[in-house]
């Protein structure tokens, strides 16, 4: 078995929650007159899998730093509440997926999402006993790359059995800053520049032979 362990990106990579955030993004921010029309869906696309904070500020150019804390907390909050009430689309063949590699890899998740996300996404789904740890910038306020290592580190993981699962330039970076071969899912939000993955898949099931 070349690869023990798998770390996973969660927004593009194992699911899509935009129809269920969207509706919380418009409702602050129309109420707070930060926004002329809603946002559409793919609206959010450019943007999964970046900071918060990060597409508030570009969504709302020139926002104040008092006005984006503000916001950002409110959004949060409420997210973190719809996501365990209405979950999101979870892709094609995940769940089947993940319960099969469960049975011979270690599986973990780090995300760029803010704290208290991927429980929500683990209690939507039931899927607390499949990840056997993750990590978030929302709990460490550190970028992909630390919170990968530290994943790694807290595990004891060998970086030569373990593999990055993801679908943005930044989770290219992360992982390969790490040590870590990484696996692009071409499915999801990102693009990669003229970097080369060590593998790519264009469907969640196409991991089995990989893994």
């Amino acid at each position: 078995m070349k690869y023990k362990n798998i770390i996973f990106d969660l927004d593009g990579t194992l699911w899509d929650s935009r129809n269920t955030i969207i509706d919380n993004w418009n409702r602050i921010l129309l109420r707070a007159e930060l926004i002329s029309k809603p946002l559409e869906i793919d609206d959010l696309n450019p943007y999964m899998g970046l900071l918060a904070e990060d597409i508030l500020r570009d969504i709302v150019p020139g926002i104040s730093s008092e006005k984006l804390e503000a916001i950002l907390m409110e959004i949060k909050q409420h997210e973190n509440k719809t996501i365990r009430e209405k979950g999101g689309l979870l892709y094609p063949y995940v769940a089947e997926s993940l319960a099969y590699l469960k049975k011979g890899h270690d599986l973990y998740i780090v995300s760029n999402c803010q704290d208290g996300y991927i429980e929500a996404f683990l209690d939507y789904f039931g899927f607390e006993d499949i990840f056997k740890d993750f990590e978030s910038y929302g709990r460490t306020k550190q970028n992909k790359a630390s919170n990968i290592k530290s994943v790694i580190d807290r595990n004891k993981l060998n970086e030569t059995e373990t593999v990055y699962v993801g679908d943005t330039q930044t989770d290219f970076e992360s992982s390969k800053s790490n040590g870590l071969d990484f696996i692009f899912c071409a499915y999801g939000f990102g693009e990669l520049e003229t970097e080369k993955p060590n593998y790519i898949i264009q469907d969640f099931k196409d991991l089995i032979p990989i893994l």
